[in-house]
């Protein structure tokens, strides 16, 4: 049995296609081409920590594929398992990793997860990213004045709309944006496609970011206070359009009146609230940022007032008349984690029990730029912003890295296709496939440059990095502005205002994001079907979406390939199967168990439908 050829001829995910979950009864199904010789298949499941090997039982072949099920019951909150598969050369262990001759760690199993509050309307959603300060002004009445205040030793400044971010003021620049300006642009928002909108930090704060919260209970006064926040819920419903805060639990500024107390009084109970090295004013701050301390989650009384008690700040904002859909936890990845004191875990596990008490369908994003796949087991997270697991691999593969003052992409260098879905490939084996159908993909946000940057304003690139945005498993998000073509370097210059005068729009850009968003809520394969790779090359990547209504092949080229065809018997195309791309209606028919590429550009993207 030749390994290379059953790596790419036998698939299983999490997808409906191949698993079946009722009650306590999982049904799966194996799928392999009918050329690959296997005498038996067993399931490995460990079961309170034993093994168990059950035989799967052979069910009808279908087409060119032989099919492999059996009807497993369910034991623990999370369950793990991989295939054993027995041919003619012995035995291959076969689990979300892939193909392997060697026993592998459990770490790599497929996963179930049985009874996990998952946010349904996730997956059939399309978001946008709101930096409020920039996107619409829509009072002026409550614009920051010329020096109303002083913010790290300096006057802020209001700026024009017209005018651009500056890195010498930053977080001193105020454009005016505003809820009620959002309101007012919500018929841009649903005719574009969007069905759920996340706003980054809107609690009262001396900063134009507002990751520095003085108040975690008020909307700040500048974005029009709690009463606007009530009446973008109210329009929002009126559209049926879901809304998504920015919560910051790792760190409080340093107005804050917790923090404040702090100082004033050691024996406070806000003292305890932080990590003094020598009170009042040495102190453990986020990344060193003096205007950041960094709250210290081993106090009890911060965990009643942050999300344990009734009326903590993560319940209350879920509750009438704001009902948030979701919060995004700012900087997850460091939440409660203070040198040896490791609490994430557990603060991360209580702060979804407490969201989840006050409404099971709240959807809760964690900021990770890393590898957030520990707390993305069903027991934390329903998701993190998927920058390794989607954005950094497809931009490298795209252009190359770029060298920012945090060193995200350093490495200038392109990944080949193969690496760059190596990465994707590693991600998705880490969790759960329940939990990568919500990943929330993201092509930039208000912490990178902007993609058409990025991308050196290429549009052809940029059509494929936006085609692979909605296409990849995972819930699509658009940064303010990119729908149009908005242009910005660093922070802040990613951060430009939103231009509202059609004339500086790219209308072919616009045109084509309407077009994708259509395509994604019009489609089941890319809502929830399964992800099967086909191809990856140098400069070409295909892959595979399907569900039981509807299969796509999604092709990207990068550069100029002289590969002239595609294997797609192994995706289980049969020969004489017909299949339509998508943006130009043209048609091809598999021969010979390939999917002729003549029609592919040179540089392009591709979505081929099967009829």
């Amino acid at each position: 049995m030749d390994n290379i050829h059953m790596l790419r001829s036998i698939h299983h995910d999490g997808s409906a296609r191949y698993v079946a979950q009722a009650g306590k009864l999982a049904t799966l199904r194996l799928r392999a081409d009918l050329s690959v010789p296997i005498a038996q298949v067993f399931i490995r499941t460990t079961p309170d920590g034993e093994q168990r090997l059950t035989p799967m039982r052979r069910a009808a072949d279908q087409g060119v594929c032989q099919w492999w099920e059996i009807a497993l019951p369910r034991a623990m909150p999370r369950d793990g398992y991989r295939f054993y598969i027995v041919g003619s050369t012995g035995g291959f262990w076969f689990s979300a990793a892939g193909l392997a001759r060697h026993f592998t760690t459990d770490a790599s199993d497929f996963k179930l997860l049985g009874d996990a509050t998952l946010p349904w309307w996730v997956r059939d959603s399309v978001f946008y990213q709101i930096f409020p300060d920039r996107f619409a002004d829509g009072d002026p009445s409550n614009n920051v004045r010329p020096g109303e205040y002083t913010y790290r030793n300096q006057p802020v400044y209001a700026r024009r709309w017209d005018e651009l971010p500056t890195r010498k003021h930053g977080p001193n620049e105020f454009f005016g944006g505003d809820l009620q300006g959002i309101v007012q642009k919500l018929d841009y928002l649903e005719a574009l496609g969007v069905t759920a909108i996340y706003l980054t930090p809107i609690f009262s704060s001396p900063s134009s970011h507002k990751y520095d919260s003085q108040s975690y209970e008020q909307v700040d006064p500048h974005f029009g206070g709690d009463a606007a926040l009530a009446a973008l819920r109210t329009a929002l419903d009126e559209r049926g359009m879901r809304l998504m805060l920015d919560l910051v639990p790792n760190h409080s500024g340093d107005q804050h009146a917790w923090f404040k107390t702090a100082q004033a009084d050691p024996n406070s109970p806000e003292a305890s609230f932080y990590t003094f090295h020598q009170h009042p004013h040495d102190y453990e701050a986020w990344l060193e940022v003096p205007t950041l301390p960094k709250l210290n989650y081993r106090s009890a009384e911060l965990r009643q007032r942050m999300y344990e008690g009734a009326g903590s700040i993560a319940r209350r904002w879920l509750q009438p008349p704001y009902r948030l859909d979701g919060w995004r936890i700012d900087v997850a990845n460091m939440l409660a984690r203070q040198g040896e004191s490791q609490l994430g875990h557990k603060i991360g596990r209580g702060l979804r029990r407490a969201i989840k008490q006050e409404n099971p369908q709240v959807y809760l994003l964690g900021e990770n730029f890393f590898d957030g796949t520990p707390h993305l087991q069903g027991e934390e997270l329903d998701a993190t912003m998927n920058y390794r697991g989607f954005t950094f691999p497809l931009l490298q593969w795209l252009n190359g890295g770029f060298f920012g003052r945090t060193g995200w992409l350093a490495d200038l260098q392109p990944y080949d296709g193969a690496t760059m879905a190596a990465q994707w490939g590693v991600f998705l084996a880490a969790i759960p496939f329940q939990i990568a159908l919500q990943q929330f993909n993201l092509l930039g946000s208000h912490d990178t440059p902007r993609v058409r940057t990025m991308l050196d304003s290429d549009l052809v690139k940029l059509r494929i990095a936006r085609t692979l945005l909605y296409a990849f498993p995972g819930v699509p998000c658009i940064y303010y502005g990119d729908e149009v073509g908005l242009e910005g370097g660093e922070d802040p210059d990613n951060r430009r205002p939103m231009p509202w005068d059609a004339a500086r729009w790219n209308a072919e850009v616009l045109a084509y994001e309407r077009q994708l968003t259509q395509l994604r809520r019009a489609s089941a394969a890319l809502r929830w079907g399964g992800f099967q790779l086909l191809h990856a090359s140098d400069d070409t990547v295909a892959f595979l979406r399907e569900a039981a209504e509807e299969q796509l092949v999604i092709i990207a080229r990068r550069a100029a390939d002289a590969t002239a065809t595609l294997d797609v018997r192994i995706a289980g195309l049969a020969d004489g199967t017909v299949l339509a791309e998508h943006f130009t209606g043209e048609q091809a028919v598999v021969s010979g168990g390939q999917l002729a590429l003549g029609s592919l550009p040179a540089v392009g993207v591709q979505i081929w439908r099967v009829q």
